[in-house]
């Protein structure tokens, strides 16, 4: 296991063989998410070390991300929030995009941005503590960072625009059934489960999870006939691979595969 960044840096890296964890490490803030965290965030996924196959991104004393750090909004114009906006757009991206499945492992605050930022993410993991909230409204603002798009498919964008328009919060429960979270855990559980689940994801096989991440969310976004004949194409791919080989070998064999 190795560990990088110094203890004080806002995103704590430690690598555990193929699983990468990612900290959000801003406990004054409830681990708001300010420039340099989300550029920390960015730098990993643009370039993660050599031989991570999942990541695991996670919070801090109590909390997940509380969402966008309000002290540096206030002092944008209009056309820096834009281009902030756009940049948060980008990163998340990059997050869901980049290859890497990542999972969540989430207590107390998973507000606003906090929220589109575990949208972003493949597997959610969610403990008793955990609030789910788009208080923009409340503030006077809007969603910036992709909720539209992302909270907006999971909960369908007439249960989005009531809950901004009301600022309410959803707990663990509620946002289980909402598809905000795909696991309810124990207090204290969260990371416990995602290291065990990201563990299982590892040892499938790299293309898969690759055509997965890439293939499924693209597919939603087409007509009927262009989703199925890609959803042909990634099939094509995958399955005529070595690693597919080896899975069904494996399957006729009685035994674990063992992939590239």
């Amino acid at each position: 296991m190795t560990k990088s960044k110094a203890k004080d840096a806002v995103l704590l890296v430690e690598i555990d063989g193929p699983v990468a964890t990612l900290t959000m490490n801003r406990p004054a803030k409830r681990n708001a998410m300010c420039d340099e965290l989300l550029d920390a965030i960015d730098a990993f996924f643009l370039k993660p070390p050599k031989g991570v196959r999942v990541v695991i991104l996670t919070g801090t004393a109590g909390h997940y991300c509380s969402g966008l750090d309000l002290s540096e909004h206030v002092a944008r114009d209009a056309e820096g929030t834009m281009r902030h906006s756009r940049n948060w757009h980008r990163v998340m991206d990059v997050i869901q995009m980049s290859g890497l499945p990542v999972v969540s492992a989430m207590f107390g605050a998973v507000i606003g941005g906090g929220l589109e930022l575990a949208a972003s993410t493949h597997v959610r993991i969610a403990e008793p503590s955990c609030i789910f909230q788009l208080p923009e409204g409340r503030r006077g603002i809007f969603v910036g960072g992709g909720a539209t798009v992302r909270v907006g498919r999971i909960l369908g964008a007439d249960r989005m625009c009531e809950m901004m328009l009301t600022g309410r919060k959803f707990g663990t429960e509620e946002g289980l059934a909402m598809g905000l979270t795909h696991y309810a855990v124990g207090e204290g559980e969260a990371l416990v489960k995602a290291r065990e689940l990201a563990k299982g994801i590892a040892h499938n096989a790299s293309l898969s999870n690759y055509m997965m991440i890439q293939a499924i969310s693209r597919i939603s976004d087409m007509s009927r006939s262009d989703g199925l004949f890609t959803e042909s194409l990634a099939a094509a791919v995958s399955q005529t691979s070595a690693d597919a080989e080896e899975g069904l070998k494996a399957f006729l064999e009685k035994r674990k595969p063992v992939f590239r």
